[in-house]
């Protein structure tokens, strides 16, 4: 019966060593197809799981085959076989959807975009040790975002697919522009797709389609604001542009990213307002001339809410406002038959002033230091006096202003 430690010996120097005999460890033989065969396995299980027949699957035991194929260090023919698998299934489905109908073309995209994040959950569970210890020390994506990568690649990118996706969708977009009623959850579907296909950024969305949304909103608003400014009156073309500006508000609520609301926006209120800023505010018979002169406190109020919006809006209208009160204000302190009578022009001047108080307040909301304004939008009620006007008089105007 031999012991663990053998007796002491001498070794070349002449110092004593100790020898330690380890305990005798059967050699395991692994079957040299093993990887194979289990790959084989799983990927029948993957097969399955795309048809969506996988109710008969032993989910437990599937994970088990995966865990030891990684642990034995096959995690590379593991995810190669996985990826391999999902692009061969993918570029299937990529037929399928080229060739449907243009009427069940984005029916049939969403129920295999569906399908396939329904399947690669399913696949992730299995291979979830894979994806802890294979996918980490490797830095390479981990299963459900390999499916992503592949889906976009091998579908919403398919050269049969993309550009067709992009032009319905924007058509879509433009029949409910013109009133048509259209199933927004259906493109809620794909502009999500657009963003979960970035995996983590919104580059997809942005490159295959938002830059396009919005060089095609500028050209509609483009055209639209042209036709209808040119046979309407100021009032009827803001009431329009308000209309616009809070249907592509919900559009963005309903079916587009957040992120594209204020480009969005600003495209938009460029075409809409900041393009026909002065020309509306100029417009005869309906600019704001004519809003002030017929107290127009409801248009007044929607010309200010909307020209808030735009960097130069409240300037302009300020502008407009000081000029013509200044010329209303020179005209009654210049009347020689007003002058004759004492007190008249005065009392004239006080009710002039009165009424743009009144309408500082109800249609510009008392506000005289706006955001975009560089100075008050309240106009200037003091305004040049001409020298012949008594020193008594003048003194009087300018306490009441």
């Amino acid at each position: 019966m031999s012991n663990a430690t053998s007796p002491n010996k001498d070794n070349a120097n002449g110092k004593k060593s100790k020898i330690t005999i380890r305990p005798f460890k059967p050699q395991v033989h692994m079957d040299p197809n093993y990887a194979e065969k289990t790959w084989k396995l799983l990927k029948g299980a993957i097969h399955e799981i795309h048809k969506q027949n996988a109710s008969g699957l032993s989910f437990e035991e599937l994970y088990r085959n995966a865990y030891n194929m990684v642990l034995h260090k096959h995690g590379d023919r593991l995810y190669s076989g996985l990826s391999t698998e999902v692009h061969e299934h993918l570029q299937e489905v990529a037929d399928r959807v080229a060739n449907s109908h243009d009427s069940s073309f984005l029916i049939e995209l969403g129920k295999a975009w569906n399908d396939h994040k329904t399947s690669m959950l399913m696949i992730r569970d299995i291979l979830m040790y894979m994806d802890r210890v294979y996918v980490l020390n490797h830095n390479v994506p981990t299963v459900f975002d390999l499916g992503l990568s592949l889906f976009r690649d091998d579908i919403a990118r398919n050269v049969r697919i993309k550009d067709r996706l992009l032009k319905t969708v924007l058509s879509l977009i433009a029949r409910e522009r013109m009133g048509e009623v259209i199933d927004r959850g259906i493109l809620r579907n794909v502009t999500q797709m657009w963003i979960d296909l970035g995996i983590n950024t919104r580059s997809v969305y942005e490159d295959d389609f938002e830059r396009n949304l919005l060089e095609t909103t500028a050209q509609f608003y483009r055209v639209e604001s042209q036709e209808f400014i040119s046979g309407n009156s100021c009032s009827e073309y803001l009431k329009k542009a308000e209309i616009r500006l809070k249907e592509e508000f919900d559009r963005v609520s309903h079916y587009l990213d957040p992120s594209t609301e204020p480009k969005l926006r600003e495209v938009t209120e460029k075409e809409l307002l900041t393009t026909h800023l002065k020309s509306l505010i100029d417009m005869e018979n309906s600019g704001l001339i004519s809003m002030l002169r017929d107290d127009k406190v409801e248009d007044l109020r929607r010309m200010y809410s909307l020209f808030t919006r735009i960097v130069s809006g409240l300037a302009t209208m300020r502008d407009t406002m000081s000029n013509y009160v200044k010329e209303i204000g020179k005209e009654l302190v210049t009347d020689e038959e007003k002058q004759k009578e004492q007190g008249t022009y005065v009392q004239q001047l006080l009710d002039l002033k009165d009424k743009y108080d009144r309408l500082l307040a109800q249609a510009f909301s008392n506000d005289k230091t706006p955001a975009h304004a560089t100075k008050p939008i309240k106009p200037p009620f003091s305004p040049v006096f001409p020298a012949s006007l008594n020193k008594e008089d003048r003194l009087n105007v300018e306490l009441i202003y």
